[in-house]
């Protein structure tokens, strides 16, 4: 099974998506299953993940329906709010559809870069271990050592970082982000995403800028930790899903056909518990 694991659909009508804004030009419209279907079919992709792009838990809901009306929707990433005191109520209530298979806080929109590791989460983690959902990390690199520690207080959630934590690519950084991935990718439980990547690298970006980041990733956590994702249809503002397939097509070539489709789908079907 070949799965992009992480990818979005919205409905503007829906009023909740605050970062979408009309100076977003290229993807401020709706996008919904039949806008990605084609693609899908075009790259013998099998099923998708689809993630929240709204802090509400209406949306979650929205897109947990979406997944009831479309065969190639395997599992839904949510969202709660953690502020509230209903929390675990909430996540208790969502975890009763089959196909809520994660939760994300939108990390990297928050300012205070310890805001996961406040001690009154630690029922919301519980809850989502206990419900065996995963913890999707939204994080930019200077959360990396905050989830160091929420990953001491809790070893056994599952955690899959986004986007590779978004290294500043554009500014040619990757020292302490190569550093802090490396720590964490040291931890059995911790996967991480290639998605997301180019629109880190700046208006002129190249391949080889990606490159060092993506060898680095796959240095830490291997092929078998390694999940593939568009990050449709954010990635168009800086590449084609087409370009994307590519460009991961090129730097995973020298790797096995048995490394190659554990990235492109074995593992997230594996960290998701995705059903045939």
């Amino acid at each position: 099974m070949r799965i992009d694991a992480h990818q979005h659909f919205w409905a503007l009508s829906r009023g909740d998506y605050g970062w979408l804004t009309p100076d977003l030009g290229a993807i401020y419209h709706d996008f919904l299953p039949d806008d990605l279907a084609p693609t899908l079919d075009k790259h013998a992709i099998d099923g998708t993940i689809v993630v929240q792009a709204a802090p509400t838990v209406a949306e979650t809901e929205f897109m947990l329906t979406l997944a009831q009306q479309t065969p190639f929707i395997k599992g839904v990433v949510g969202w709660v709010d953690f502020e509230s005191d209903m929390a675990v109520d909430v996540l208790t209530s969502l975890a009763q559809s089959r196909w809520l298979v994660g939760i994300r806080p939108m990390i990297q929109d928050i300012p205070d870069p310890d805001w996961m590791l406040q001690d009154h989460f630690a029922p919301i983690y519980k809850a989502m271990i206990q419900h065996d959902l995963v913890f999707d990390a939204l994080t930019l690199p200077r959360h990396l050592g905050a989830l160091r520690q929420l990953l001491d207080r809790h070893p056994e959630m599952r955690v899959v970082i986004n986007h590779g934590a978004k290294p500043l690519i554009a500014d040619g950084i990757i020292q302490g982000w190569r550093e802090d991935m490396a720590a964490l990718a040291a931890r059995s439980n911790v996967s991480c995403k290639l998605s997301g990547l180019v629109t880190e690298a700046g208006e002129d970006w190249t391949p080889a800028d990606l490159k060092p980041y993506v060898d680095h990733l796959l240095d830490c956590f291997g092929p078998q930790r390694l999940i593939w994702g568009s990050d449709w249809p954010v990635c168009t503002l800086a590449a084609s899903y087409n370009d994307w397939v590519g460009i991961t097509e090129e730097m995973l070539a020298h790797l096995s056909q048995q490394e190659r489709d554990a990235i492109w789908g074995m593992n997230a079907q594996r960290v998701y518990k995705i059903e045939e």
